[in-house]
């Protein structure tokens, strides 16, 4: 009998179940690990600013383009190693996050259908937003007020980086990181 007959489906091995959830969680994973990569001693310049530019980059593509791999709990856990890596008070690096996150899905129909300068015009928007986000919520959970320009040179650095991340994003979107293709 043959398999496509209607009301027989195909039995998935686990070999396909697990392609499928490791391109699931690629987003993820990717963010982890260019977090713990950027934690090493590379000596590139202002190495510490990147790990809050790259992240929020890399939330944001994940969250608009494959929001059903970049969850809120995983956002949440992305986040709270934020600020265990990045030696920022507990919890502003998660609320910043989450606050993307839910920015860019809401704004997902709208972002989707325009192209790539119009989406980057958005990101220097969200970012900046979320670095004043970040400041406020630091400045408020240390009890003083920190200087402004580390959180300007955060949305700049996050801006800036952009159009090299999405690229190689893109292309991992479109190829490995697809779900269609498990």
């Amino acid at each position: 009998m043959d398999d496509r007959t209607p009301g027989i489906r195909l039995r998935s091995s686990i070999w396909r179940r697990l392609d499928a959830l490791a391109r699931r969680a690629f987003p993820a994973v990717v963010t982890i690990l260019l977090m713990l990569l950027l934690c090493m001693p590379l000596g590139l310049p202002e190495q510490s600013a990147l790990l809050p530019a790259l992240t929020l980059t890399s939330v944001f593509f994940w969250s608009l383009f494959r929001p059903a791999s970049m969850t809120p709990p995983m956002v949440f856990a992305i986040g709270l190693l934020l600020d265990l890596l990045g030696y920022l008070p507990l919890g502003v690096g998660v609320l910043s996050l989450l606050g993307l996150h839910g920015l860019t899905v809401q704004g997902r129909r709208v972002l989707t259908r325009h192209g790539f300068l119009f989406v980057w015009l958005t990101f220097l928007l969200i970012a900046t937003g979320t670095s004043i986000l970040a400041w406020a919520l630091s400045s408020l959970l240390t009890l003083r007020l920190l200087p402004f320009a580390p959180a300007v040179f955060q949305a700049v650095l996050a801006t800036a980086i952009y159009p090299a991340i999405v690229t190689l994003f893109a292309r991992a979107h479109t190829t490995i990181a697809d779900p269609g293709r498990a």
